[in-house]
């Protein structure tokens, strides 16, 4: 088991140094599609069941969405979590006809240990665009952000800045928000900000929550 852990943390920091911290997101005037990636898994089951869904860029349409379903060989390990996740996301992004210009995910970017979260290792496996944002923080440090919308503070870790700490309505939890590849911090809090409309979490984020569940509630009741 050590060098299989061995073999993942390397894996993890080939995928941060290959994670491009630029910026290459279009202007949110030439946005028009973006997209969300979610994952669902049953305590009493060992399926896992993920899905994304793809929405036009103002007005938050859905365009397209697709599911996956396998049989989770790889174990809960925290801090390897994309290892277990990556693979049914890619068979969801294959599946689509039309892939969105930034791909939000459920968890973290580069605010991880190693620097390699779901939405990093996402972005540099796919090519995409992808920002991570988290209900709960997985490391680093920080000071709480004002309790109205778009007030923020910095995410640190060992003296580098990691994400984001953004409230995205007035007076509830904040987010935690990082890039995960191809785009920079400013872009990514921007990004979350734009999405999110009447709630606390993105639109596509809770429109893909809300279908994976769907479908695994549906699946699971057909066994």
């Amino acid at each position: 088991m050590k060098q299989d852990i061995r073999f993942l943390r390397e894996k993890q920091e080939e995928i941060a140094r290959r994670v491009d911290l630029h910026n290459a997101l279009p202007s949110f005037e030439e946005l028009q599609t973006v997209g969300a990636a979610d994952l669902s898994c049953s305590r009493f089951s060992k399926m896992g069941y993920a899905a994304v869904v793809v929405m036009s860029y103002p007005n938050l349409e859905l365009i397209e969405r697709a599911w996956a379903a396998e049989l989770l060989t790889f174990p809960y390990i925290p801090g390897y979590l994309a290892f277990r996740e990556w693979p049914l996301v890619k068979i969801c992004l294959e599946r689509l006809k039309t892939l969105p210009q930034v791909l939000v995910c459920d968890g973290q970017g580069i605010a991880h240990p190693r620097r390699a979260g779901l939405a990093s290792q996402i972005g540099v496996e796919s090519g995409l665009i992808t920002v991570g944002c988290a209900k709960s923080r997985l490391v680093g440090e920080c000071s709480k952000p004002g309790f109205k919308r778009g007030d923020k503070s910095d995410l640190m870790m060992n003296g580098d800045k990691i994400g984001e700490v953004v409230r995205t309505r007035n007076n509830v939890k904040p987010l935690y928000i990082s890039p995960g590849h191809q785009i920079d911090f400013e872009h990514s809090t921007q990004m979350i900000l734009h999405l999110c409309r009447q709630c606390r979490q993105p639109e596509p984020i809770r429109e893909t929550h809300r279908f994976v569940n769907e479908i695994r509630k549906r699946e699971m009741a057909s066994l």
